[in-house]
């Protein structure tokens, strides 16, 4: 039996719809709004994070970019970090009106939730 040299594993399908490549088929549609459309919370949490408060930001309906260029900003005025996780941001440390008045000059509805 001889060996086959330079195929992957990727050649051997059973079925495939679309042509070759159907990634885009499979990728879902974010419908991006603009940000006085877009109803945001804004809380701070400790749920889950070793008793770590960070504040989250959710209800966002937008692109990747623009969520990573939103948390860029976020992190800068507020001095700390954060991250994307889940079409939420998360901040370091207990943020929530300086966030919320960060939001509001962006466009953003925006509202505290929780305690």
């Amino acid at each position: 039996m001889a060996s086959e040299k330079g195929k992957s594993s990727s050649d051997h399908f059973v079925y495939r719809e679309f042509g070759q490549d159907n990634s885009a088929a499979l990728e879902r549609a974010i419908q991006e709004l603009p940000p006085q459309k877009q109803n945001l919370r804004v809380q701070a949490t400790r749920a889950g994070r070793k008793g770590k408060t960070v504040t989250v930001i959710n209800g966002f309906q937008t692109k990747s970019e623009t969520l990573q260029a939103l948390l860029k900003q976020l992190k800068t005025q507020c001095g700390t970090g954060g991250t994307v996780k889940d079409n939420e941001i998360e901040i370091q440390g207990d943020h929530k009106q300086k966030i919320l008045e960060i939001l509001t000059k962006l466009g953003y509805k925006a509202k505290i939730s929780g305690g």
